[in-house]
């Protein structure tokens, strides 16, 4: 009798120790790159998505700063590879491989409300159905979107107008809706990859550039440049995605632990976000008192909205029925997210 209990107990022991090993054998690391600094808005949600992974299951989730992977394109190739599991990339680097995706470059389309773009990005149809089929195309699946703060011009000379902006030699995401933005305000757009930004403003190949108040920050521009400009143009936009063919492999479990992270890091960095332009901002005129801030009033916004509308021609000219559906959807829930 007592043998036979050791038996039962020793083939328990066995089975346990099995399946054991089999889970341990389907806990993975999965590898989730993005366009920032770990401090930085990207780098906290990308902190807080891991953390919910972590949490809820058995997975790991290793995270790669901008940099440590190469630059823009680079994450994005090796994401549709599947050598990565995730990626947050602006489409602004995105507009390439996925034309529609410019819309978010359409000058005045975004409000500067980040209260309604809160609201606006987790209900948008646009986003949560179309955008999503446009991206399963190119081999993705967009998880979310999520906005970075209202997008600000740092420039060598003062802009209280688009005449300012004559012959200026202007740094845009290589992104050709970007480009014709520009083109409009009267700029000289010069594409470059962020490594080359800073740089290229310290010896003056270029005068100037946009990006969140966050990011003029934290990426020390302001260094190289003396006035900061708010036509409320835009607002930042950035996605974070997975392979295709690694989320249509997992389990339904799995795709649901994604999913939750995902939405829970949405109202996470959304909330984070409160203030956080001010807060920044304050920091850069502490570290250079100097540095001129200008929020353009309606009349010296008037060229740059005149310009909005040759831009958005040309985004329905370059993209065709399907843009211009994506325009109209985003206009419509837009609306209907105001309260």
């Amino acid at each position: 009798m007592k043998t036979a209990i050791r038996k039962f107990l020793s083939g328990a022991a066995a089975a346990a120790i099995l399946v054991s090993g089999i889970a341990a054998a389907e806990a993975a690391n999965w590898k989730y790159a993005f366009e920032e600094s770990l401090t930085e808005v990207q780098g906290v949600y990308a902190q807080k998505f891991k953390e919910e992974i972590e949490k809820n299951s058995d997975h790991t989730i290793q995270l790669f700063p901008y940099g440590t992977l190469g630059e823009s394109a680079d994450i994005m190739e090796q994401a549709q590879a599947g050598i990565l599991q995730f990626v947050d990339q602006s489409p602004g680097f995105t507009g390439a491989l996925i034309p529609e995706a410019q819309v978010f470059f359409v000058p005045y389309l975004l409000p500067t409300d980040q209260e309604h773009l809160g609201r606006f990005y987790k209900q948008s149809k646009a986003i949560n159905e179309d955008f999503t089929a446009l991206y399963a195309d190119k081999g993705l699946e967009l998880l979310v979107m999520f906005p970075e703060g209202e997008v600000a011009m740092t420039t060598k000379s003062p802009v209280t107008g688009c005449a300012d902006l004559n012959e200026v030699k202007f740094r845009v995401m290589t992104n050709p809706l970007l480009v014709e933005s520009y083109k409009a305000f009267g700029a000289t757009p010069t594409p470059l990859p962020w490594g080359e930004v800073y740089g290229g403003l310290q010896t003056n190949i270029i005068q100037g550039q946009e990006n969140p108040t966050f990011f003029l920050y934290s990426t020390k521009i302001y260094e190289v440049t003396d006035h900061i400009t708010y036509a409320g143009h835009n607002n930042f936009t950035t996605a974070v995605m997975a392979n295709k063919d690694f989320f249509d492999g997992l389990s339904d479990a799995d795709k649901k632990v994604v999913r939750d992270a995902a939405a829970v890091a949405y109202d996470f960095i959304v909330d984070y976000q409160k203030g956080l332009a001010d807060q920044e901002l304050k920091k850069i005129l502490e570290a250079k008192p100097e540095m001129t801030v200008t929020v353009l009033n309606e009349e010296q916004r008037r060229c740059f909205k005149e310009a909005a509308a040759e831009v958005e021609a040309k985004f329905i000219e370059m993209t065709g029925d399907s843009g211009k559906a994506i325009l109209n959807q985003l206009k419509a829930d837009l609306e209907a997210t105001k309260n």
